[in-house]
């Protein structure tokens, strides 16, 4: 397991670059461009991630490309799915339980740029599984 300490210092730099361009921009940009700008700043800083990493569903002796794909992982260890919607919905936060199941990390973000507020549109995720 992940020491969490490393995990929460990242998901602290993560969400100080999101309430940047979150403050920059406001919410009503697509999905794609938060993404975008979040990984323009992540590669500024050093930091190492993954886009749209694909994560496969292994069942007994099968890998199945099932089309499951985190937006970002950071540093291997932190998963960010963003989302700009009206409203999150379970669906979007049962999907970062799955993409967490599935890969075996220990922590997701959630994060709504849709937000009026940036903070009211993030949910922190810790697998339990």
């Amino acid at each position: 397991m992940q020491d969490i300490t490393r995990e929460n210092e990242l998901s602290r730099v993560v969400l100080d670059t999101c309430f940047k361009i979150h403050k920059l921009y406001g919410p009503g940009l697509y999905e794609s461009v938060y993404e975008e700008l979040v990984c323009y700043e992540l590669e500024k800083a050093g930091i190492f991630f993954q886009r749209q990493k694909p994560i496969p569903l292994v069942h007994e002796t099968i890998s199945l490309e099932a089309g499951f794909r985190a937006d970002v992982i950071v540093e291997k260890i932190l998963l960010l799915e963003f989302k700009s919607v009206e409203n999150v919905l379970d669906v979007h936060f049962k999907q970062v339980q799955t993409y967490l199941k599935l890969s075996g990390l220990k922590l997701g973000l959630l994060v709504n740029f849709n937000s009026s507020l940036l903070k009211d549109g993030i949910k922190r995720i810790i697998n339990t599984y």
